[in-house]
């Protein structure tokens, strides 16, 4: 069984690949049909990236409030608002702006736009292809390491302390964890794979490499959207004596 654990990055989609006979790899893809056409073979795909939009209203996707009730204060700023799908298409952060606020009530953040390129192809790739569909989900990494830890983290994963907080937590469940960071450090450049990009592709391998059984979803019953793609954050189901 293969699992794959991807975040965007730099250089378009780094990829954390993991095998049940204990074998991984790591690699990078410019765009996510490159990923998608490398990685058919792979039983589950856990994408950092929002999947599932709504068309207009002024409700937010559900996986998205209760994410950040879950995280609480500290941790729930990093659930960026996901953007209804026309703004998807717009030309500059301006218009996405306006489309988005007049089909939502709400402007776009910076955040979001930034991430705008990659949802969009996610998002064409998933209304098009069944089987993309059926292998690629959604996770959100602060929400994966909030189910490692059984709470929310302290610190930023952007920090000394917050990387080794989460790095921590992917040794305590996965073996092979240093190695795999060590690894990818030193095969990429910082422009295209950043420190917090590796982790939160790692946690989303980790989270997918103990099958179906082992995932839960936020919400519990997720909605669909229009186009009948769920709108839902994958985590790992962890005993809280584990």
């Amino acid at each position: 069984m293969k699992v794959i654990g991807a975040d965007g990055c730099g250089g378009g989609w780094f990829v954390v690949s993991l095998f049940d006979d204990e074998g991984w790899g790591t690699s990078a893809f410019p765009d996510i049909v490159a990923l998608w056409e490398s990685a058919k073979d792979a039983s589950l795909i856990l994408l950092d990236i929002p999947i599932g939009l709504r068309e207009k209203g002024k409700k937010e996707r559900l996986c998205d409030l209760e994410a950040r009730k879950f995280l609480g204060r500290k941790r729930a700023m990093s659930v960026f608002p996901a953007p209804c799908r026309k703004a998807l298409f717009a030309q500059n952060y301006h218009e996405a702006c306006k489309i988005n606020e007049r089909m939502t009530g709400r402007k776009l953040t910076l955040q979001t736009w930034n991430i705008i390129p990659k949802i969009r192809e996610v998002d064409l790739l998933i209304s098009k292809d069944e089987s993309a569909r059926s292998h690629i989900r959604e996770i959100h990494p602060e929400i994966c390491f909030w189910a490692l830890n059984n709470g929310p983290l302290t610190h930023s994963k952007k920090t000394e302390e917050g990387f080794n907080e989460r790095r921590k937590l992917l040794e305590a469940r996965y073996p092979y964890t240093d190695a795999i960071i060590k690894h990818a450090l030193s095969l990429y450049r910082r422009n295209e794979v950043q420190r917090d990009d590796i982790l939160d592709a790692l946690v989303a391998g980790v989270t997918a490499i103990g099958g179906s059984k082992s995932l839960a979803t936020i919400p519990e019953s997720p909605e669909l959207d229009s186009k009948g793609i769920a709108m839902e954050m994958i985590y790992l189901i962890v005993p809280p004596s584990a």
